[in-house]
């Protein structure tokens, strides 16, 4: 039997990336997935049919993470094709443009904002409800997504790095308000090869990323693999935890 047999997992930002990889894993492992994206209907498509493809069902949800009339939109949809969830995955973020904080313009500042931490709470506001808990229920599960920079911090990204660090603590707070019913935790991926980073970062960003005691970029199965060991039974002890699959770019 598949781990994650006879639940439901929602993802937000699901249809590319790290997103994408962990519903395919939490896919492969029985789950039936929602997830949201916010314009590439294409891409969306494409990722529901490679979760099919495992024999469980799919749906995307357009939504934008920072509107709170997307996200109740989407959690009325997952309640009507789903009723109850087990697991969620705040995964949709944005990492902002590289400036230094005296030049960054407000707009930016409260893009990346809204997006990586508004959009956590709002998810969290509205899901949460939809976690059936209860003796006959499998442990509830939460994985927030943050980054290694929540605690190295990187010049140029203070909007992405305050975000994440935010998102750190408010992991923290639910984990003590949720608990034992519901489990959460955080992953903060270290230098990741997404197709993101390879179609819009420069080669020599990119080799520079790689100056880690590991020599490489991450894979994003590497950090799925992370997300199933946490939502699966095998991980009803972990609490609260900061992993971080980095390569060995930061210790902790």
């Amino acid at each position: 039997m598949r781990k994650l047999e006879n639940r439901v997992a929602v993802i937000t930002g699901g249809s590319r990336g790290i997103g994408r990889g962990i519903a395919l894993a939490l896919a492969a492992e029985g789950a039936d997935i929602a997830f949201s994206f916010r314009s590439n209907e294409k891409a969306a498509q494409k990722t529901v049919k490679e979760i099919e493809a495992y024999g469980v069902k799919a749906l995307a949800v357009q939504a934008d993470a920072g509107k709170e009339e997307d996200v109740k939109r989407m959690a009325q949809s997952v309640k009507e094709a789903f009723g109850g969830i087990n697991i969620l995955v705040n995964n949709a973020g944005t990492i902002g443009l590289e400036v230094p904080v005296t030049e960054m313009e407000t707009s930016e500042w409260d893009r990346v904002i809204n997006t990586d931490l508004r959009g956590v709470f709002l998810s969290c506001k509205h899901f949460i409800p939809l976690i059936e808990t209860g003796p006959e229920k499998p442990v509830g599960k939460m994985i927030n997504i943050s980054s290694e920079l929540s605690k190295k911090g990187r010049a140029g990204y203070g909007h992405y790095a305050a975000a994440k660090g935010a998102i750190n603590s408010f992991t923290m707070c639910l984990a003590l308000e949720l608990a034992p019913e519901i489990l959460v935790n955080i992953i903060a991926p270290g230098p990741i090869e997404t197709d993101m980073i390879l179609a819009d970062m420069e080669p020599e960003w990119v080799e520079k990323e790689k100056d880690i005691p590991l020599q490489r970029l991450g894979k994003v199965e590497e950090i799925s693999a992370a997300a199933v060991l946490l939502v699966s039974d095998e991980g009803n002890f972990f609490c609260g935890q900061f992993v971080s699959p980095n390569g060995g770019a930061v210790f902790f």
